[in-house]
């Protein structure tokens, strides 16, 4: 057995100090770094940078510059010549960009880059950076070019070249084709665009970007829908002219969450008209994430919303079930008995592993009722093969009831992962079939297997969670505090924070005290939802989060599927070269 035993240990402190997400800071203690460049041409992949000059600014203070020339190692065309007036006597002895991106790196560090046309800017310096070895962590960019075309008319502004807007706005300095002067140019030309938006009530970075693509005024005026919801984590849920819901979603900051739907941000078209329909937002504050995403599964289940593309039914799936008779068979069922393996989305690829089980394991799948005291019959063809389409329990001698009992338990014995014997047979007649140069079989045999091996995983994982009677667990929130979740049987029974400064122990045993009673049914899962004990493992098994204390050990059997992870890392491996290979045709 695989297992982590009872856990109740001290608890880590955390003494970083809580920070805001930068994106939240106003613009004006927000550090930017304008950057323009020079180069031999416009390929990110042929050409080479030949100059770089950049300003650091905050508060629309100049915090410092940065400037110089780059030997591009190559000969700089004529026309590039005559547009920037760099010649090749003008980069011989200046430093090379493995010389400089560094210091330029450094220099750039924590802050938003901006560039007139960022695209062609940031491609020169990502590309320089990735032969380099060096990491691009420089994810918040601004391009003035699309913050002109968004805040400008197009009478007022024909072009957004930086030429144009400079003299639009009259700056002091003009762009010249020359790095630290365009970059300086574009410093001015971006005052002059906060201004405008600052009259439109954007303050922070997010809210800038969020301004960019454009959106309808009606849209954007339904922004005061999340005025009143907290900034604290929890479920939203839009609802329509009816009251009905529209849609469901989570968030570890509501209001912020909520008035992203309202900004140029959102591009689906499905919530985009989801938006428009909606008359209010209805909140659910949780304690952490967790809380919420497991809310989130119950609401789902509960109204279905149209526009949700995730499960909108997270309760249902299908089960593979032993039957309850002298000679069991496998049946697809909604509702799972003690022996089954699910659930699985689709019936028909629930039907195709029961199949392949039923084959494995000689399991009956006539459905002829048998008492009892019966006989099984089902005889196979003149060769001694099954009959195509016909039962896979046919034999050439009848059974009786002792006879058939071990198939059954064959079955149930994979289920609760006591054997793996059919696992191992398939394997056996996998390898048989390549050696036959039966290709075409084996690969379709590879395929069912991986499949049944994969449900198989799961559930076992599944069902080790749902046994355990109680478990409480503690995650870091980030803050110096502690996320805490108290799990019955693979559900969500409580949830609750202590906040830095405070014991936790005694948060949980008031969480425990006051936890939702959790009556196990019969089942794999105990009766839990499996998406909500997935949602709950995956939380359980995230970098960071302990386990406290808990009525029992967390163990998976010996023989269960987790054995073959490996195998099944290989079949991965050999479906993406082949889709590779494909590709490459």
């Amino acid at each position: 057995m695989i297992g982590v035993g009872e856990a109740a240990g001290a608890q880590l402190s955390f003494d970083d100090p809580f920070l805001a997400h930068p994106d939240d800071l106003p613009l004006r203690e927000t550090t930017f770094v304008v950057v323009d460049l020079e180069t031999t041409g416009g390929s990110p992949t042929d050409d080479r940078i030949t100059e770089i000059g950049a300003v650091k600014i905050r508060g629309g203070e100049v915090l410092g510059d940065f400037a110089t020339l780059v030997d591009p190692r190559r000969g700089i065309p004529p026309h590039i010549v005559r547009l920037t007036g760099i010649t090749e006597a003008m980069v011989y002895r200046a430093p090379t960009i493995d010389q400089v991106l560094p210091a330029f790196l450094e220099f750039a560090q924590d802050s938003v880059i901006v560039a007139h046309n960022a695209r062609f800017d940031t491609g020169f310096l990502r590309a320089a950076a990735t032969d380099l070895g060096h990491p691009w962590n420089f994810h918040r960019v601004l391009c003035t070019v699309k913050l002109a075309r968004r805040v400008l008319t197009r009478e007022e502004a024909p072009t957004v070249k930086l030429s144009a807007l400079a003299e639009l706005f009259a700056v002091q300095t003009r762009p010249t084709h020359r790095a630290l002067d365009d970059a300086r140019a574009t410093v001015e030309v971006l005052h002059r665009l906060f201004e405008r938006v600052g009259n439109q009530g954007i303050h922070t970075y997010r809210e800038l970007r969020d301004y960019l693509p454009g959106i309808s005024a009606a849209t954007r005026s339904k922004r005061t829908l999340s005025d009143h919801l907290p900034s604290e984590p929890g479920v939203y849920l839009f609802r329509g002219p009816s009251d009905e819901v529209l849609y469901i979603g989570t968030a570890v900051d509501l209001r912020r969450r909520v008035r992203s739907y309202f900004t140029g941000s959102e591009t689906r078209t499905r919530i985009r008209e989801m938006v428009e329909l909606a008359t209010r937002v209805d909140h659910v504050q949780c304690a952490h994430r967790i809380e919420a995403g497991v809310r989130e599964l119950r609401l789902l289940g509960a109204h279905a919303p149209p526009y949700n593309r995730r499960s909108k039914f997270p309760h249902r799936g299908w089960w593979l079930c032993l039957t309850d008779e002298p000679f069991p068979r496998l049946k697809v069922s909604r509702t799972p008995t003690p022996a089954a393996l699910g659930p699985v989305r689709s019936r028909a690829v629930a039907s195709d592993i029961a199949d392949l089980i039923s084959e494995l394991c000689e399991l009956r799948t006539c459905r002829t009722p048998l008492r009892a005291s019966g006989l099984h019959r089902c005889e196979v063809g003149a060769d001694g093969r099954r009959i195509v389409g016909g039962c896979h329990g046919a034999s050439s001698r009848s059974a009786d009831a002792d006879t058939y009992g071990p198939r059954a338990q064959a079955v149930a014995d994979l289920f609760s992962g006591r054997s793996d014997a059919p696992v191992l047979a398939a394997l056996d007649r996998l390898t048989a079939l390549a050696d036959a140069e039966l290709f075409e079989n084996a690969a379709r045999l590879r395929d069912r297997l991986d499949q049944l091996i994969a449900h198989l995983e799961r559930c076992q994982r599944l069902a080790a969670l749902a046994r355990i009677s109680e478990l409480v667990a503690a995650a870091p929130d980030g803050r110096g505090g502690w996320d805490l979740a108290v799990i019955r049987h693979g559900r969500l029974a409580s949830a609750g924070v202590a906040v830095r400064g405070v014991p936790p122990m005694p948060v949980v045993e008031l969480l425990a005290a006051s936890a939702e009673t959790v009556i196990p049914t019969p089942g794999p899962l105990c009766g839990a939802p499996p998406e909500e004990t997935a949602l709950i493992f995956r939380w359980l098994t995230s970098p960071g989060v302990r386990i406290v204390c808990a009525t029992s050990g967390f163990s998976l059997p010996r023989h269960g599927a987790g054995r073959w992870a490996q195998w099944r890392e290989l079949v991965g491996s050999a479906h993406r070269t082949i889709e590779l290979d494909a590709d490459l045709i």
